[in-house]
């Protein structure tokens, strides 16, 4: 039901013919005003003036910095992350076991194949040594041939186990494939048994030396691992200018660091790039339009208010100029800008869903003026979301001081969040940027307070605070229907508090129904003894004049409170209750009384209904009802609950029934909770009893007049 409703509503309230056009270029133009203002702010630094210096050329002037900046270093961060990695040195698996078993193998092999060579008694010694060296191991120097083959066999044999046993020891150390498998063979002399003699120690020294073999190789990926977390430790650096400082003096060689603090400023001339450009408008249609569905789908009401919308655009592209003004280059400064401040602003004045739009958009830009800084994103939107959920309807300026306060302990929440991330962080830090996080909240409530005195009244937006102004009894219409209409004053007030407390339960607009019938009726302060609330009991002026004419003055009061509201500048919304709350319903006691006088052909049906239009928003339904239903309980004097039930149901029906409800966007479960409400309020204020007989017959006849003329109304 409520789906089949919100269409309705949307189709009813949506615009026709010449108005649709216009409707349509006006969204248009605002669409395309924002998507190049935006633009414009993005790609500004590609169109900005500035020097132009090439590395490595001498500077031809003398430059200085023309703001105070901090920003960090992309080249010494780089250079310091290089130096970083260059000093983690290279990573080696530990030793190997099975390389030292396979070689001490392979040596056991080539000496029994030598002590075979030695026992050939044919062969000279020439011949063995040439035998013997052709083992890809073995390069044996003629001299320790020699003294091999003049071992006894006792000699030999001590010589064959010391060569395995000096080669085990050595491959039980970790031996690289640089300078470790150097020094391994250096140290053998250390190694073998220093008994033996020297021929027999050379001979050990030479045949081990060839079956040491690296077992401990270079492993990559844990020295890349090692030398990336050396390169991730390092924290950005960070170069600071003062005001005036010189960066390049006019002779100097131009370097990268040079170039590159010119570019932080924004002094430094380039080329404009074209397709960068184009990219940044595809940005920011992209966001535009994303925006544009969202609302299209969420507010469809404000997709027909060109105010709205106009001013929504005037406070997107003021903070985007803002953004460009304090985001980039500026690393503590970015964290003061006071994003929050738009959402606060249009939340208060327009409403939640484009208030949450827009802070999606401005951290979007924040982010992208930054160079894609997350941290600012993220700061920036929770910080946007918070201020545009926790304010609602501002009824008293404190509720800007509560939104800034959220937004306070949104700000500090995200500045603890991400220092404590950090590798290394200070005291000192957490309370610059947590100092920093409490002024951007409280500029942000201040920007938020300003605007919405000053954007409310320059696009002629109600706020809140106005209505509670208009509310006063000591407003000249509002004094004057008290005087001259007391009836109708003390009418207004009762449905003013059954309109609000329905208005409260649906949660629709309770402040602004209550304000509205409070004004609804202001048109009968020129004619006050033509309505029955204000009329002498047995006096009616009706009874001297013809239908027409009785429904004709009864119907003036809706243009007459209107020139009246134009008259003392009311604002258009309470203008629309004033001009709604009867919609094109009929002036059914004088229509049927004149049928019953001249018969249905001979009378115009139209001179006997309100010139409407039917309620547009829920707010207007909600006070025709309670007028209605007002009149109706007040005509009838019930004396139960029961017939109070019944009494509004029946209105509400009719209303419905009438297609009076058809423009605006009401459930079947909100008009049940609105005549709940209803029943409770007038049960309270009627004080149902039970009558005397003598009063029933007296209050039926009573009830037959009444109630007509009193719905009519």
């Amino acid at each position: 039901m409520r789906a089949q409703r919100n269409s309705d509503s949307e189709d009813a309230v949506a615009p026709s013919g010449k108005r649709v056009w216009l409707d349509r270029i006006a969204l248009v133009i605002l669409a395309l005003l924002l998507i190049g203002g935006l633009s414009g702010v993005a790609a500004s630094p590609l169109f900005s003036r500035g020097v132009r210096l090439e590395v490595g050329e001498v500077s031809p002037l003398t430059v200085r910095a023309p703001r105070s900046i901090t920003y960090e270093s992309r080249l010494r961060t780089e250079r310091a992350r290089q130096q970083a990695a260059d000093a983690v040195p290279r990573v080696y698996d530990p030793a190997d076991p099975r390389v030292a078993q396979q070689q001490i193998r392979r040596a056991a092999t080539v000496l029994d194949y030598i002590d075979t060579v030695r026992q050939d008694p044919y062969a000279s010694v020439e011949e063995k040594g040439i035998w013997i060296n052709q083992v890809p191991e073995l390069d044996l120097p003629r001299e320790v041939i020699e003294d091999l083959f003049r071992l006894d066999d006792a000699s030999w044999q001590v010589v064959r186990s010391e060569t395995l046993a000096v080669l085990s020891q050595v491959m039980r150390q970790p031996i690289r494939e640089d300078t470790s498998l150097i020094e391994a063979r250096r140290l053998l002399p250390n190694l073998v048994d220093p008994t033996l003699p020297e021929n027999q120690a050379r001979i050990v020294r030479t045949l081990a030396a060839g079956f040491i073999q690296p077992n401990s190789f270079y492993n990559p990926q844990r020295t890349e691992e090692r030398r990336r977390a050396a390169r991730e430790a390092v924290p950005p650096q960070m170069v600071t200018y003062e005001k005036d400082e010189v960066i390049i003096r006019e002779g100097e060689r131009v370097t990268p660091e040079h170039l590159e603090a010119l570019e932080a400023l924004g002094l430094l001339r380039q080329g404009v790039r074209w397709d960068a450009v184009a990219g940044i408008v595809v940005f920011m249609s992209v966001i535009v339009v994303a925006l544009g569905f969202y609302l299209r789908r969420l507010d469809a009401a404000l997709w027909h208010d060109r105010r709205q919308l106009a001013l929504s655009v005037l406070v997107i592209l003021l903070f985007a100029a803002l953004a460009r003004w304090m985001v980039p280059g500026h690393p503590l400064l970015a964290f003061l800008f006071p994003v929050a401040a738009a959402p606060l602003l249009l939340s208060a004045l327009i409403g939640p869903h484009l208030a949450l739009g827009v802070a999606v958009l401005l951290s979007l830009l924040t982010g992208f003026l930054s160079g894609g800084s997350l941290e600012l994103v993220v700061y920036t939107l929770i910080g946007g979301m918070v201020a545009a959920l926790v304010i609602w309807r501002v009824e008293r300026l404190n509720a800007f001081l509560w939104a800034g306060f959220y937004v306070t302990l949104a700000n500090l929440a995200l500045i603890l969040a991400f220092k404590l991330q950090e590798v290394e962080y200070s005291l000192e830090s957490l309370l610059l940027h947590g100092g920093v996080a409490v002024s951007n909240a409280a500029l942000a409530t201040s920007l938020a307070i300003a605007g919405f005195y000053a954007l409310g009244a320059l696009f002629g937006i109600t706020t809140s605070l106005q209505l509670m102004e208009l509310a006063r009894p000591t407003h000249p219409l509002l004094h004057q229907l008290q005087l001259k209409a007391p009836g109708t004053y003390h009418h207004s007030l009762i449905v003013s508090n059954m309109a609000e407390q329905a208005a409260q339960r649906i949660g629709a607009d309770a402040l602004l129904v209550r304000v509205g019938a409070y004004y609804h009726d202001i048109g009968k302060i020129l004619r006050p003894y033509f309505f029955i609330e204000n009329q002498v009991e047995g006096a009616n002026v009706h009874d001297r004049l013809d239908p027409e004419t009785s429904a004709q003055i009864i119907i003036s009061h809706v243009p007459d409170g209107l020139e009246l509201a134009r008259k003392h500048n009311l604002p258009q919304v309470l203008q629309d209750f004033i001009a709604q709350h009867h919609g094109t319903t009929r002036v059914s006691y004088f229509y049927s009384k004149a049928v019953e006088e001249r018969g249905a052909a001979q009378v115009d049906e139209t001179q006997f209904r309100y010139p409407g239009p039917k309620p547009q928003s829920r707010e207007t339904a909600i006070l025709m009802l309670a007028d209605s239903v007002e009149a109706a309980v007040r005509a009838n004097r019930p004396a139960t609950v029961d017939e109070i039930r019944d009494t509004v149901r029946q209105i509400i029906t009719r209303r419905l029934t009438e297609g009076e409800l058809d423009a605006c966007d009401l459930t079947l479960r909100d008009l049940d909770q609105i005549a709940d409400s209803f029943v409770r309020i007038l049960k309270a204020t009627y004080h149902p009893r039970v009558r005397y007989p003598e009063e029933v017959q007296e209050a039926v006849q009573v009830a037959a007049e009444q109630e007509a003329v009193a719905i009519s109304r």
